[in-house]
C-alpha cells in the first residue's frame, strides 16, 4: 500500500516539474508595476478648490461697494450704422483628454468674457465743461442738468453692464469648480481600482504562482478566461489615468483662468463705482439748486424745457422721418401693455421692478413680459437687436437715444414713447423728441404686424411731469417735500 501511494505521489511530481519546465523556456511573467507616482497638483494655497463664493463678490464691500440698482448698461461704442455690436469670441477648443503639456490645456474649453463695451476708465460723454452754475439763466439751468442726467445715465448703464458680465463671470466660476471636483473624484476612483487589479494580478487570490495556480485550478479555462480579463482590465485603467491626468490639469487651468477673469470684472467694477459716486455728487449738486429756485425761476425752467422739446417734436413730424401708422407684433402688443400698466412708478438706479423702474429695466422688463429676453443695458439692446428706421416703426420697438445709446424707451405709436425718464421722474408718455434720437431696434424683427390692434387706454396725467426728471411745481411734490435724487438700493 505504502510503495503504490508513494508511486503516485512521484509521478504527480514528476509531473509538476514537468509543466514547471517547459515554461521556463517562455518570457518569465511580467513584473509587478511600479507604484503610481503622485499626481502634480496645484499649489493648494495659490489653486484653492474649495467652494466657489455663491454671489462672485468675494474680497468686494459687502452690500455698500458694488450697487446693483444703478442704470443700465454699457458705453457700446459701436459704428451707429453697423446692425450689430461685436460677438463675443467662442473661443473654445477641442481637447481629446490626453494631452500631456499643462499650458496646453489650462485654458481649454473657456470662453473669454469681453469687458462691457465702454468700460475703459473714461470720462462719460459729456464729462467735458459744463455750464457754469452760479448762473441764473434757465438755459443754464437746464443745460447743466440735461447734462449732468446724462452724465448719470451713462455712468449707471457701465456699471449695470459690468454687473452683468460679474454674473457671468459667477457662474462659470461655479461650474468650472463643479468640473474640477468631478474630474479629481473621478481620478481617484480609477488610481484605487487600477491599483487593486494590479495587486490582484501580480499577487494573485491563492497565492500560489500563476502555473500551479492553473494546474490545481477546479476549472483551468475558467481561470485562464479570469486572467485574460484581468489583464485587459488593467490595461484598460492603465491607460485612462493619462486621460484622468489631463482633466484635471484642464479644469485646473479653467478655474484658475475664470478667477482670474473674475478680478477682473472685480477691478471694473470698482472703477465704475468711483465713476457712478462722482456723477451721483455732482448730480445731488443740481438737485440741491434747483430746489433752492424760486417759483419764477422754476416756471421759466418748465416753460423753456416744454418749448424746446414741443420744437424738436415739430421738427421730427414735419420732416416725414416717421413713416405711416403700423400695428405691433403680438408680442410687442403685450410689451407695450406691460409698460402701460408701469405708467406713474418712480424711477430708480438699477432698478428692474415690480415697484421701480430704470429705462432698460423698463424695456427688458416689458419685453420679457412678453416672452422674449432682450439684453439688460441700453448699450447692449442697441448693439444686439435688430435696427429699423424711424419710417419702420411699429409700437414696441426700442427707441435709443444720446450718442452713446445711453437711454431707452418703447414706441407707443403717434410719435409717442413709454420710458422711465431721469432720477426723480416717473414712468411716463412723453413725445418721441424728448431727447437726442440715435435710432431703433426691433426685439422680434421676423414677427408679423396684427391684423387688427387697439392701443392701450391711458390713464389721466400718463404725460405729465418733466422728461428731465423734477418735479417743476415750486419745487416741492405733492407733499411738500423737495425733489429728491431716485437713490439706488
Amino acid at each position: 500500500m505504502s510503495r503504490r501511494l508513494l508511486r503516485t505521489v512521484c509521478t504527480g511530481a514528476l509531473a509538476a516539474l514537468t509543466a514547471l519546465a517547459g515554461t521556463a523556456a517562455a518570457p518569465p511573467p511580467p513584473a509587478p508595476p511600479a507604484p503610481l507616482a503622485p499626481l502634480a497638483r496645484a499649489d493648494p494655497a495659490a489653486e484653492p478648490v474649495g467652494p466657489v463664493d455663491p454671489d462672485g463678490t468675494a474680497g468686494l464691500d459687502a452690500g455698500a461697494g458694488l450697487d446693483p440698482r444703478a442704470d443700465s448698461g454699457a458705453d457700446s461704442g459701436a459704428d451707429p450704422g453697423s446692425d450689430r455690436g461685436p460677438a463675443p469670441d467662442p473661443a473654445t477648443a477641442e481637447d481629446d483628454g490626453t494631452a500631456e503639456d499643462p499650458g496646453a490645456t489650462e485654458t481649454a474649453g473657456t470662453t473669454e468674457t469681453p469687458e462691457p463695451p465702454g468700460s475703459a476708465d473714461a470720462p462719460p460723454d459729456d464729462a467735458a465743461a459744463l455750464p457754469p452754475a452760479g448762473g441764473d439763466s434757465a438755459a443754464a439751468l437746464l443745460t447743466r442738468l440735461r447734462t449732468l442726467y446724462r452724465q448719470t445715465e451713462e455712468a449707471a448703464e457701465r456699471f449695470n453692464a459690468t454687473e452683468e458680465a460679474l454674473k457671468l463671470k459667477t457662474a462659470e466660476a461655479r461650474r468650472v469648480a463643479a468640473s474640477l471636483e468631478a474630474a479629481r473624484a473621478a481620478l481617484a476612483r480609477g488610481r484605487a481600482e487600477a491599483g487593486r487589479l494590479a495587486r490582484e494580478q501580480y499577487q494573485g487570490r491563492t497565492g500560489y504562482a500563476s502555473p500551479l495556480r492553473l494546474l490545481f485550478a477546479d476549472d483551468p479555462q475558467s481561470a485562464l478566461d479570469a486572467r485574460h480579463l484581468m489583464d485587459r482590465t488593467a490595461r484598460e485603467r492603465a491607460a485612462a489615468l493619462p486621460r484622468l491626468r489631463a482633466a484635471e490639469r484642464r479644469a485646473a487651468g479653467l478655474a484658475a483662468a475664470s478667477r482670474t477673469a473674475l478680478d477682473r470684472q472685480r477691478t471694473l467694477a470698482a472703477q465704475q463705482r468711483t465713476r457712478r459716486d462722482q456723477v451721483r455728487k455732482k448730480l445731488a449738486e443740481v438737485e440741491a439748486l434747483i430746489a433752492s429756485l424760486s417759483p419764477g425761476q422754476l416756471t421759466r425752467l418748465a416753460a423753456l424745457e416744454r418749448a424746446e422739446t414741443a420744437g424738436a417734436q415739430r421738427e421730427l413730424l414735419g420732416s416725414g422721418a416717421l413713416g405711416p401708422a403700423r400695428a405691433p407684433s403680438r408680442a410687442g402688443a403685450e410689451a407695450l401693455r406691460f409698460a402701460v400698466d408701469q405708467l406713474g412708478k418712480p424711477y430708480e438706479w438699477g432698478a428692474e421692478g415690480p415697484e421701480a423702474y430704470d429705462c432698460s429695466g423698463l424695456t427688458q422688463r416689458a419685453w420679457a413680459a412678453a416672452g422674449r429676453e432682450v439684453p439688460r443695458t441700453s448699450q447692449e439692446q442697441w448693439a444686439r437687436l435688430p435696427r429699423v428706421g424711424l419710417d419702420e416703426l411699429r409700437p414696441g420697438d426700442l427707441v435709443v437715444y444720446f450718442p452713446g445709446a445711453t437711454h431707452v424707451a418703447l414706441y407707443l405709436g403717434d410719435g409717442l414713447v413709454v420710458q422711465a425718464p431721469r432720477p426723480g421722474g416717473r414712468v411716463k408718455v412723453s413725445p418721441l423728441a424728448a431727447n437726442p434720437l440715435l435710432g431703433a431696434v426691433r426685439p422680434d424683427p421676423g414677427a408679423a404686424s396684427l391684423e387688427s390692434y387697439t392701443p392701450p387706454v391711458l390713464p389721466e396725467g400718463a404725460r405729465e411731469g418733466s422728461d428731465e426728471g423734477y418735479d417743476t411745481d415750486g419745487g416741492h411734490d405733492r407733499e411738500g417735500q423737495a425733489p429728491a435724487v431716485s437713490e439706488a438700493r
